[in-house]
Parts: structure tokens; sequence; C-alpha cells
């Protein structure tokens, strides 16, 4: 038999329990609960825009006044379509003329000659301030202002003449009308878009020798573009719509077209959907093209612009296919240890 006797062990040779962690405080921000935050006000908007909008569309597809049957059959009839051809060249003129005539305009104000500032700024001001219905008929009546319109020395003798009412149709006297109410506008976004340039561009392209035209065809206008583009496309988008004013000069544009038809069917409520349904295909299309053309010119103060819409849904897709294609391989199977066989 064998003794055994106990010893203490010594404080360094005892193996300590390991400590139990101290119970967190109610002042320690790890130790409160997180609750995300209701909106319930948010909620409930967002549920009655819906039921709002639901009702709308309900009411779209049922009410028989809308008859849609009617909208189907004019919407792309020929009249119809010649009208908005007639309302696209409308539109195409005034705006190139209109924005050329107005660039001018806003160099003259700009200029250091008084003479040229004065001449500039009466126009705008009195062609901002004349409604653009009332330029239209004074047009529309020029002959019986001027019968004759010719070409001579200056309060002398006048070489060649020509009836005004055969020199100027009724379109050419609309298009007139459009692009002159569109210049005073034009100057004053060209010329905002001028001012919003760094002058100290013109001052280093001037100590470089670049002629002035030069300097504002290949440096200030290429900047400005950026500041001109948003409300210059806004205006292009309005001048579309306001071309509905030249229906008052009976020209078959889109609005003038739209009257005849329901004034001879009286089916007023389809025909003015019809109306509704071009003017915003058109201004989603001149919606686009601003688009591009602004991020056209935002090259030299973006480099990486950000993706297109159509370039956002090719990635999507190209994603999309990535994800099913992974989905599709072959399953690789793991061992017991989480390693591959």
């Amino acid at each position: 038999m064998g003794l055994t006797t106990d010893r203490a062990a010594p404080p360094g040779d005892t193996e300590a329990s390991p400590a139990s962690p101290p119970p967190p405080s109610p002042e320690d921000p790890a130790s409160l609960k997180v609750v995300p935050v209701r909106h319930y006000a948010r909620w409930a908007a967002a549920v009655a825009v819906v039921v709002l909008l639901a009702q709308f569309a309900h009411g779209l597809f049922t009410n028989p006044v809308w008859e849609w049957g009617v909208f189907r059959d004019y919407v792309l009839s020929e009249t119809i379509v010649q009208a908005v051809g007639v309302t696209l060249q409308l539109t195409a003129y005034a705006a190139v003329l209109g924005f050329l005539f107005g660039t001018v305009l806003a160099f003259m104000r700009l200029s250091k000659s008084p003479v040229l500032q004065t001449v500039a700024w009466t126009y705008i001001w009195i062609f901002r301030s004349i409604p653009m219905i009332v330029q239209l008929v004074f047009w529309f009546n020029l002959g019986a202002l001027y019968d004759r319109l010719g070409v001579g020395i200056p309060f002398g003798p006048v070489f060649w003449s020509v009836d005004s009412n055969t020199l100027i149709g009724t379109i050419g006297a609309a298009i007139i009308g459009l692009t002159l109410h569109q210049a005073a506008y034009s100057a004053e976004i060209v010329r905002g878009g001028v001012i919003a340039v760094d002058q100290g561009q013109l001052e280093a392209a001037a100590a470089l020798g670049i002629p002035r035209l030069r300097q504002i065809r290949r440096i200030v206008l290429p900047q400005a573009m950026r500041a001109i583009l948003p409300t210059a496309g806004n205006e292009i988008v309005g001048l579309l719509k306001g071309t509905s004013v030249v229906y008052v000069m009976a020209i078959g544009e889109l609005f003038y077209q739209v009257q005849v038809i329901y004034g001879r069917n009286g089916r007023v409520i389809p025909l003015l959907l019809v109306a509704t349904a071009w003017y915003v295909v058109l201004t989603s299309l001149l919606t686009v093209v601003q688009y591009y053309v602004e991020r056209h010119y935002a090259r030299g103060a973006n480099r990486t612009p950000p993706p297109t819409p159509l370039q956002r849904v090719r990635r999507f897709v190209r994603d999309l296919r990535a994800a099913a294609a992974q989905r599709g391989g072959p399953v690789v199977p793991l061992n017991l240890a989480g390693g591959k066989r």
C-alpha cells in the first residue's frame, strides 16, 4: 500500500479557470437593441397614391367616353401623320434659325459697342413682351402693311420688288413668327452660358495669340454648351408644343387637324387623346436626344461619364446571364474536412 499525501499546489502551478465576461453595462451602445425607424406617414401616403393611380387607370379603361376604338382608328391615320410632319417641320426651322439668330443677339449684348448692346437689348425686350399668337397674326397680315417688298438703295429707288403675299406664304409667316419669338429667348440662354465660362479662359487664349473668332468657336462655346443645353432642350420642347398656336393661321399642323376632325365627327375626347399621345412621343424623343447631346459635351468635365440607360440594360442582362451560367455549372462535391476531392 502506498501512502498519498495531499499537498497544496504552488500558486504558479494552478491552472486558472477562465473568467466569465462582465455583464454589459446599460449605457454601453453595443448592448442597445436597434429598432428600425417606422415611417407610418410615408407608407400611408404611398398607399393613398397607389389607390388613386389604380382608380384612375380603372376609369381610363372602363369609361366608355374615352372611346379607345376611335383613338386607335385615328392615331396612325394619314391625316394625323402628315400633321405631325408639319409640326416637326415648324419646330425644326424655328429651333435652328431661332438659336442661330439668338446666338448673334447674345454676342451683340456682350459686345463693347453701345449701339449693338442697345439694339440687341431692345429686340429681346420687345419680342419677349409680345405674346406669340399676336406676333403670328401680325406676320400673317404683313401684306396689309406692306403690299410689296423689294431691294434697292435705302431711301432711294427700288431695283427689284415682289408681292408680299407671294414672297411670304402661310408657312413662311409661321416660321418667321416662331423664329423671331424664339430668338429672343435663345439669346438670353446663350448669353447665360457664355457668362458661365471662366474669364481666364479667354485671357489665356488671348495671351497665346488665338484670334477672337476662334476663341469663341473652339474655347467658349464648347464649355458654354454644358450650361446652355439643359435650358435649350427645355425651350425646344416648349417650342414643339407652342407650334399648336399656329392653328389661328389655318396651318395643317397636329392640333389644327385634330380640331378639324372632331369638328366633323364630334369625337372630341378621343381626338384630343390622339394629339396628346403624339406630343408625348415627340417630347420623349427630344428628351432622349437632349440626354445624349449633353453627355457628348460633358466629356471635358467628366472623364468617366455614367452609363447610358441602354448600357445599364445591357449590363443587367449580362449579369443575369453570368449568374444563370454559374447556377447551371457542375456541382463540385466536398469531403467532410471541407476540401475538394
